[in-house]
Order: C-alpha cells, then sequence, then structure tokens
C-alpha cells in the first residue's frame, strides 16, 4: 500500500496561509514537504491524533513528492520502522498524516521568513 491522496485539516490549512505570507512560498506541495522534514527529523514520535482532512487543499502522492516522491517516502517508511520496528502498511497514511500536521505546526511557529527556514 502506498499514499495516494494527501489531504490537510482547516487548522494545518489556516497555518500553511500564513507561512506562505510570511515566507513568498506559494506552492502547498513545497510547505508539506518542509513539513513532513520538520517533523520527521524531531526524535520524538507525535502524540496520536485523530486529524479530520476537511479542508479544500489537497494533492496527488506525486504532486506532493515531486521527482523525489519515491525518496520522501523511503524516508517515512524507515522512520517508522525506527520508531516502531516494523512497517504496518494499513498504517502508513495514519502516520505520514500525523507527521505532516506537527510539521505544519513546526512550520507555522518558524516562518518569519525564507532565511529563518532555510537555517532549520
Amino acid at each position: 500500500m502506498s499514499i495516494e491522496t494527501v489531504r490537510l485539516s482547516e487548522k494545518a490549512k489556516g497555518q500553511l496561509i500564513t507561512v506562505k505570507k510570511n515566507t513568498k512560498i506559494d506552492n502547498w506541495n513545497v510547505l508539506c514537504r518542509w513539513a513532513l522534514m520538520l517533523s520527521l527529523k524531531e526524535e520524538s514520535i507525535p502524540p496520536h491524533e485523530d486529524i479530520v482532512t476537511n479542508s479544500n487543499v489537497e494533492m496527488t502522492w506525486k504532486v506532493f513528492g515531486g521527482e523525489f516522491s519515491d525518496i520522501y517516502l523511503a524516508i517515512l517508511r524507515q522512520r517508522i520502522k525506527t520508531d516502531f520496528g516494523e512497517i504496518d502498511e494499513d498504517e502508513l497514511n495514519y502516520h505520514f498524516k500525523l507527521h505532516l500536521h506537527r510539521g505544519v505546526s513546526y512550520l507555522s511557529g518558524n516562518s518569519r521568513s525564507i532565511d529563518y527556514l532555510i537555517s532549520l
């Protein structure tokens, strides 16, 4: 199983709108990639959360990852294996959603400028 569609919650959408204003980065997929990587670099496991992806922000996995979509998926799988000892393919999308939304929160708290984001 793989991730087919990436969807955001209304809260994450609002946070990314603020990030877009501060950084002048217009593409949702670019910001979401940064968010995912920020969460994955954090050593702790994201807390369990029932995230309702109810916003109108939606993209395919290929749009999310671009030419490196396979690499992002491999990094996510490795992180899940590190955290849990095995990869439950049925929960891959769930763990992705947790990391993505945690990363969006981190990103929104650190979006003073693009220069600041690059330093992260």
